[in-house]
This record gives C-alpha cells, structure tokens and sequence, in this order.
C-alpha cells in the first residue's frame, strides 16, 4: 500500500516512532486515529505524494511505534506529549515547518499541535471531531451514548484493556462497523493491518492511555490554553452520516478555537480518508497547494 514509500522506525521524544514517508515537494504530515494506525491514509497517501513529501507516522501507543506504560498521571499520552512525537519527527526528516492533517486521535494531537508549536504548522486540516475540550462540557446523555467508548476506556484498573483483550478483533471491526457510513469500503489488506497491530496488549493498553489522558491532562492543558487560538488557516472535513454532523455546528464551534476556519461536511460516516478518498485528496489539494506559504 506504500511501495513508494520508505519505512523507517524514528527515534523521537525518548521513544521510536513508526513511520513510512515519500514524495516530493512540501512536507505534509498525516496524523491516524483510533483504532486504526498510518495505513488509513493508504487511499490519499500515494496520490499525495505527487505533489508534496508525505509522512505517515503511527501514534504513541499504535500500530509499531513505541507503547510504552502510562504514568500515573497519563502525562506520556497527552496531545503536548504526542504532538512532541510528532514535531521531532519532522525535525529528523529535515522540516522546520510543515502543513498537516489528522483524523480523530490525530486531528486532536494536530491540535494541541498548532497552539504549543505555531510557527511549525502552516495550514492544518482536522477530520471528524470537534474540539474535545467543547465535547466533555457540553456532554450529555446524547453524547454519552453516540460516544461511549469515551467512558469506557478511561475506566481504571485495567477494565477496558481486560475487557478489549478477549477479542480485540471483533472490538476494532465493531468499531469500523458502527462509525462507518452507507458507502464504507475497508480494504481487508488495511483491517488485517489494524487488526494485527490492536492484538497487541499493549497496544490496547497505549489507546486507552490516549483517552485517559484527554479526559484528565489534557484538559488542563486546555483550561490553561483558553486564550490561545490556532493561528493558522483551518480546515475541517466530517461526515454528513456521523455523530460529529448530527451534534455539532462544525465550523462555529471550531471558530471559537481558531481564527481562520474553513470546511464541509463530505458523504461519508466517521472515516474519512478511507470512505471518502477521492473527496479527501480532492480537498487537501485545493486547500494545501493553494499559497501554502
């Protein structure tokens, strides 16, 4: 799915990062999401590198970077954290600044991304969520249940990791399953990928750290960034079958975290890249390669 592409295992922030990068042109990074790792990009990812040199990195705690244990305080999976993995990944490569996208988990370390490193990140597109900072405070039973799993793998322990381990197979395609749209279409080349890199205990255990650490550190560190704002111009992608769509009003409650804000809803459930790959290269390109400086 990456032929093109070198793999490459980084060294970065005290651990090593996973990743495949190729291309040529202006250096673009794509961040995954849960549960899945940097094959998701498999549709966009080639055709994106014709025009910009692509990095496509696994998150802390996925695919074959580094899991290690959480702390306490689950400070080593919180989004500065993650986002640190990811700066100094570009750094290795050669890139001061760069433009990036990231779906789900990788869209909310994009975030925190943009406030804590501003003059790295040129243009940023996140897909399919809302700030998660907005989400927790305006929660209710409507969001517990669309998002439960928001809940679930924050519980202490051991609970979650327990419960996924008996058949983390059949817990990630359920959850391909109940996000995805009417037109999904996984490759099963991509969810054997998935499924190989979940069945790692602690791979499970590293995801349930990243949602701990969102419902704990992380909003400190937003409550602590309130009067920050992402600087540099914003897109934001979702799908009009998805929770995201049916909940929020995408582009005002991104206005309130962002000062330069532009997107659409696509025909897609939660996946994005994947539901929706000609739509989703269709306009990074307009969006990246339009005076990307």
């Amino acid at each position: 799915m990456f032929k093109n592409f070198k793999k490459e295992k980084i060294n970065a922030n005290g651990i090593e990062i996973n990743t495949v990068h190729g291309g040529k042109g202006e250096p673009l990074l794509l961040i995954h999401g849960y549960p899945q790792t940097h094959v998701m990009w498999h549709k966009v990812a080639p055709k994106l590198a014709e025009k910009f040199y692509v990095v496509c990195p696994d998150l802390r705690g996925y695919g074959d970077s580094s899991k290690p244990k959480g702390l306490l305080d689950h400070s080593n999976y919180s989004k500065r954290t993650m986002g640190k993995d990811m700066i100094e990944v570009m750094e290795y490569l050669g890139f001061d600044s760069f433009i990036a996208a990231g779906h789900d988990r990788g869209g909310r370390t994009l975030h925190r991304m943009c406030l804590d490193y501003p003059q790295k990140i040129k243009k940023a597109c996140v897909m399919d969520i809302a700030p998660t900072y907005h989400m927790f405070k305006t929660a209710n039973q409507n969001f517990a249940t669309g998002y439960y799993h928001w809940f679930f793998l924050i519980q202490p322990d051991g609970l979650p990791e327990k419960m996924i381990g008996e058949d983390p197979e059949y817990y990630l395609k359920e959850k391909l399953m109940r996000w995805s749209g009417e037109n999904k279409n996984f490759d099963p080349e991509a969810v054997k990928e998935y499924v190989r890199c979940f069945s790692d205990p602690s791979a499970i255990h590293g995801s349930c750290e990243d949602y701990k650490a969102a419902a704990s550190i992380d909003l400190q560190h937003d409550e602590e960034d309130m009067d920050k704002r992402i600087t540099c111009p914003l897109l934001v992608l979702w799908g009009n079958q998805g929770f995201v769509h049916r909940t929020y009003d995408v582009i005002e409650t991104w206005k309130e975290r962002a000062e330069n804000v532009t997107g659409k809803s696509l025909d897609c459930g939660h996946f994005v890249p994947e539901e929706c790959p000609e739509d989703t290269y269709n306009e990074l390109i307009n969006f990246f390669d339009n005076n990307i400086k």
